[in-house]
């Protein structure tokens, strides 16, 4: 009786063995034959740039930055817009010359990196973009501080050209970048104070150049950092990232090296997105990690004056982790800041939230004096879709509350993660319209009908594209800044 109950039981564990295989196996299949279920990919998906700047190319100064990009745009002219030869003609294509979206519209083609120097500049400045942008997700900022600053607005390897220029860049390799643009601007100002500002991966690289001098006990080059967006770390799911690009290679599927085929209608920002470009992110966010998770108390007070801006909703990265992984772990002697968006509470948007999406914020306020100062910009209850900012003072849970002659825009129930860097009189992805009618102009493209027509989601569509609080932004920038030796 006993073997025959051991052999049923032998039976069991084999037939569950061999079930949890097959049902793995058709799960593998059927997501195969998802992700290969989408557009056909494009010359600007598969073309090969040899052009580009990569941490081996042994470059000795930032000029030699610039003259190798003057190289990889020529080749960019002669493999994508000579050879793409549309059988229809689009006006949304960027990769054709004339159509609303072409680069060249614009008076200064922002997918490339600029110099603006400055004989009278007090400081200078390094503005790094994020992964999938180009300079111009930066442009305003550049403006801002164009009278006081000799600015570097820096191209990312990989970027601002097709694509398939994300699908075999490293951190390494944009770290590389990161570290000449500094040092460049260091040998032009001598003796003056260098500050940087960096969206989302561009923030994450700025933290990651301050901490591998800190880690190397090397004097850091930034007298103070700006995040907006900041990766500081990525949702779980991102770890996967690497495994798709690699099944991709086994498979020999193309179009499992990337996340999402779109048409790229954007001028400076891919719509396409390479599986190896979030593999990048992950692995940068994972190296700040253990170098933060590394230093000593003294190496923590060496870590420059931080202030960043971050909404409590972020679809791209996570906001929790700006205070659980770095703002709680910052010394309170060395002035960082961090500015909270909370979403529009405006009592018809709080009964449809799921969640409210500060509540995990709240165990690292409520118990414990911060080390920082908080300013969180949330709805003035008296005064419908006015906004106010609540101070929590660092070293005290005492609160100070300061009303904006600010407003929530009607039917904006929260920034993005996108939003922060644009005003709304910004031409492409503000709302208001503009009477140069041969660009595209993203922030007016709302269209209701039916969904799953369009290449071009309804998410985003959707989702906020500009900040109404972006005056408020950059006074804290000012604020930031000018006191600084």
């Amino acid at each position: 009786m006993r073997a025959i109950v051991i052999g049923s039981t032998k039976h069991l564990l084999f037939a569950a063995f061999y079930g949890a295989i097959g049902i793995s196996v058709a799960i593998l299949f059927t997501a195969v034959w998802l992700l290969n279920d989408r557009p056909n990919l494009s010359i600007w998906h598969t073309t090969h740039l040899t052009s580009e700047y990569h941490q081996q190319s042994g470059l000795a100064d930032f000029n030699q930055y610039l003259k190798l990009e003057d190289k990889l745009f020529a080749e960019v002219e002669r493999k994508i817009y000579r050879q793409y030869q549309p059988q229809l003609a689009s006006p949304l294509n960027r990769y054709e010359r004339h159509s609303l979206s072409d680069p060249a519209l614009w008076k200064q083609n922002w997918n490339r990196s600029f110099e603006w120097q400055n004989p009278q500049a007090e400081f200078g400045l390094l503005l790094i973009h994020g992964m999938s942008d180009s300079p111009y997700v930066m442009s305003h900022i550049a403006q801002h501080y164009q009278h006081q600053a000799h600015i570097v607005g820096l191209r990312l390897p990989g970027h601002g050209t097709v694509p398939s220029g994300l699908t075999d860049i490293t951190w390494p390799d944009l770290a590389g970048a990161v570290s000449l643009a500094a040092a460049h601007l260091a040998a032009q100002l001598p003796g003056k104070p260098i500050y940087v500002a960096g969206f989302s991966t561009g923030a994450a690289l700025a933290l990651n150049h301050d901490l591998e001098n800190i880690n190397l006990n090397k004097p850091t080059d930034f007298a103070g950092m700006i995040f907006l967006s900041p990766a500081i770390g990525l949702a779980p799911i991102a770890a996967g990232a690497y495994w798709q690009a690699k099944l991709g290679r086994v498979l020999g599927q193309d179009k499992l090296y990337w996340n999402s085929i779109q048409t790229e209608y954007d001028p400076f920002r891919y719509q396409s997105f390479a599986v190896n470009a979030g593999d990048v992110v992950y692995r940068l966010t994972l190296r700040n990690q253990t170098l933060l998770a590394g230093l000593t108390d003294k190496q923590y007070k060496a870590i420059a004056p931080i202030l960043t801006f971050q909404s409590v909703v972020d679809d791209t990265v996570s906001s929790l982790s700006v205070v659980e992984k770095l703002y709680q772990h910052l010394p309170a002697s060395k002035g960082h800041e961090l500015v909270l968006f909370d979403v529009n509470r405006k009592h018809s948007h709080n009964q449809l939230l799921m969640h409210d999406p500060l509540a995990p914020f709240a165990p690292f306020w409520l118990t414990t004096p911060l080390p920082y100062r908080l300013s969180l910009l949330e709805n003035d209850m008296q005064h419908d879709n006015h906004v106010q900012v609540r101070e929590l003072a660092k070293n005290t849970n005492s609160t100070d509350v300061q009303a904006l002659s600010l407003t929530w825009p009607k039917e904006v129930y929260s920034l993005s993660h996108v939003a922060l860097t644009f005003p709304i009189e910004d031409t492409l992805y503000g709302p208001l319209a503009s009477e140069e009618s041969d660009k595209i102009q993203i922030g007016r493209g709302i269209y209701q009908g039916e969904r799953g027509i369009f290449s071009v989601t309804a998410a985003d569509m959707l989702r906020q594209k500009w900040n109404p609080f972006y005056p408020y932004m950059m006074n804290r920038m000012d604020g930031f800044i000018q006191p600084r030796p």
